[in-house]
């Protein structure tokens, strides 16, 4: 798998055209995602992905907003459903993990409702108090 596969944390590797029609088309959390919004909010990430080798075709995106010192959000985690099953997801959150670790954040935070097995191996864990975190809500 690993020969076949590499992990990027350069932006402009990214395929925004993929990357906006996986979220807008095929998750659960951002379907409806306009072209602009995407753009605007890669831009203002740190974005990452996993790339075929033979192909140089984009496989995975996720992105971490982040202020650099205390606090990030991964958000974005898409792996292309062809390929899903075969490490190309471990590898983009070892590669995730791997660039954040250096920053010495507090905290990590993500939303998933359907991977939360694969984030545990990254450390990832139920929120230790719920209760203490709210989210404001736009319709």
């Amino acid at each position: 798998m690993s020969s076949q596969y590499f992990f990027s944390s350069e932006s402009d590797r990214i395929d925004r055209t993929l990357v906006h029609r996986w979220l807008s088309e095929a998750s659960y959390w951002a379907v409806g995602r306009p072209r602009a919004v995407q753009d605007a909010a890669i831009d203002s990430s740190r974005n990452y992905g996993v790339w075929n080798e033979t192909s140089g075709e984009q496989v995975a995106y996720a992105r971490v907003i982040t202020d650099g010192v205390t606090f990030a959000w991964l958000c974005d985690v898409f792996v292309a459903p062809e390929v899903r099953g075969v490490g190309v997801g471990k590898m983009l959150m070892s590669g995730v993990i791997a660039d954040l670790e250096p920053l010495g954040l507090r905290r990590t935070l993500l939303a998933t409702a359907d991977a939360h097995g694969l984030y545990e191996q990254y450390g990832f864990s139920e929120l230790p108090v719920p209760s203490h975190f709210m989210a404001r809500m736009q319709p």
